[in-house]
């Protein structure tokens, strides 16, 4: 069972920046187009960023564009989240996820990702 594993998460004042990483052991990792979802209390969980496996192709959700910059390693097997100018409202569990698909697609739907990682929570204050 492949399991993605995120790190970076944490409390931090608005206005500041995190930056999540998910890294994916034994996982083809350039196989797999990669995303970040995010899901807070109440809420569905929605794309928040995506990535192609080329890394040329990129998604980012309206409410973070300019802020959030997502990126990959393929040769550390590693995805991330670059988080800036963070608001209360960016305030979720983050889940990154990984999923087939074609060289230059991005996912943006759950049920398009096969696996995905435990969460990490992030919490933004006023």
């Amino acid at each position: 069972q492949v399991q993605l594993v995120e790190s970076g998460g944490g409390l931090v004042q608005a206005g500041g920046s995190l930056r999540l990483s998910c890294a994916a052991p034994g996982l083809t990792f350039s196989s797999y187009a990669l995303g970040w979802f995010r899901q807070a209390p109440g809420k569905e969980r929605e794309v928040v960023g995506a990535i192609s496996r080329s890394g040329g192709n990129l998604y980012y959700a309206d409410s973070v564009k300019g802020r959030f910059t997502i990126s990959r390693d393929n040769a550390k097997n590693t995805v991330y989240l670059q988080m800036n100018s963070l608001k209360p409202e960016d305030a979720a569990v983050y889940y990154c996820a990984a999923g087939r698909a074609l060289f230059t697609t991005v996912l943006l739907r759950t049920t398009q990702y096969e696996y995905w990682g435990q969460g990490t929570q992030v919490t933004v204050s006023s």
